[in-house]
């Protein structure tokens, strides 16, 4: 059995949990090596303290599961069998009750607990979520290598994205070179929705491209990510198109200075509050401080959001393998917006940049 299922299993013997019910697909994916996406279907990673933990899958995916590595019992099920009659017998084959079962409470609907409620009336349900944020936020050496290609193929896109570039073209026009150019280099999967923002809408720090059209003196802002085996990258990079005025170019600098005081600023033993307050200064000091209304960053991994999260309240102490993003920002309507955004690596004496992309101010001409 593989080593992170048998951290969970101290953890459920420690807190006299009998069984994890998890139906996530990246806590499946995490303890078994197996990721699919079953849609409405049910996907189960059923463990216990000592017995044999069993995986469910529909079974048009048994072989595929088997594929992955999963070495335990599998079960699957057709889609005219109740999965619900088959966990019962599974768990039951296991257990002759159920007084205590942690399942994903973030990720559970509230069919799927009546369901198990209905087969185990008397069992306390507690969360499992906390627990498998802390296992999964340490990366070991597989993980950070995934996250490194998935990094340098980010780097790749912008430098694309921004080569694109060209007055009058649209946001949707950039994005979609741009994605299509990832693909031709095999990239299956973006992290998240590609975001490329021109003008007034870089202030946006959530905005949607559409079919606004590039101009001379706009900030342009690139906020992507790809997933390389099942692990996210996550980049930002904010470029001129063109010459841009004083105001906007104090926005850029300020904004720089910011990140790269919080990439100073990694390192074990320091807090994550210490890291976002560090950025949040040199923004508040320049006078910018309302326009950087969220925090820092967050972890990155087989989520594009993990922990750690970097806010101003965290006391959660760094350490070496934790992968998180560093992403200040500053957003002044009808003025400019401008993020710039790492993928950072804890090391034992400091911290890594992963993405490389240049941050000083890229002015592009063409």
């Amino acid at each position: 059995m593989n080593q992170r299922l048998k951290m969970l299993q101290t953890w459920m013997r420690e807190n006299e949990i009998e069984v994890c019910f998890l139906t996530s697909s990246e806590n499946v994916f995490y303890l078994t090596g197996y990721f699919t996406d079953p849609h409405e279907r049910l996907l189960a990673l059923a463990v216990f303290q000592e017995k044999e933990p069993f995986l469910m899958v529909p079974s048009m995916e048994v072989h595929d599961a088997r594929n992955s590595g999963w070495e335990q019992e599998i079960i699957g099920y057709s889609d005219i069998d109740n999965p619900w009659d088959i966990v019962a017998k599974a768990i039951q084959q296991r257990l002759s009750a159920v007084s205590k079962a942690a399942i994903e409470k973030e990720h559970m609907n509230v069919e799927r607990y009546e369901q198990l409620l209905n087969l185990f009336p008397k069992a306390a349900f507690v969360s499992a979520e906390e627990k498998l944020r802390l296992l999964r936020m340490i990366k070991d050496e597989k993980e950070i290598a995934a996250i490194k290609e998935a990094a340098a193929m980010a780097d790749y896109a912008i430098e694309f994205g921004a080569s694109e570039l060209k007055e009058g073209k649209t946001e949707l026009e950039v994005l979609n070179a741009l994605e299509y150019a990832l693909k031709q280099k095999g990239i299956t999967e973006m992290s998240f929705s590609t975001m490329v923002l021109t003008g007034a809408n870089a202030a946006s720090p959530h905005g949607n491209p559409g079919t606004t059209r590039i101009q001379k003196g706009d900030l342009v802002l690139f906020d992507l990510g790809v997933v390389v085996d099942r692990y996210c990258s996550d980049i930002t990079r904010t470029v001129a198109f063109g010459d841009i005025n004083d105001k906007q170019k104090e926005i850029y600098d300020t904004v720089l200075r910011a990140q790269l005081a919080a990439l100073e600023a990694s390192k074990p033993g320091v807090t994550a509050a210490d890291i976002d307050l560090t950025a949040r200064k040199v923004i508040a000091d320049a006078g910018y401080g309302e326009y950087f209304p969220h925090r820092l960053g967050h972890g990155l991994g087989i989520s594009i959001h993990e922990y750690p999260s970097l806010t101003e309240t965290n006391p959660l102490v760094m350490e070496t393998g934790m992968v998180f993003t560093i992403e200040p920002g500053i957003y002044v309507p009808n003025v400019a917006g401008v993020r710039i955004e790492d993928d950072v690596l804890i090391t034992a004496d400091g911290a890594a940049a992963l993405t490389k992309y240049p941050k000083e101010l890229q002015i592009i001409k063409h």
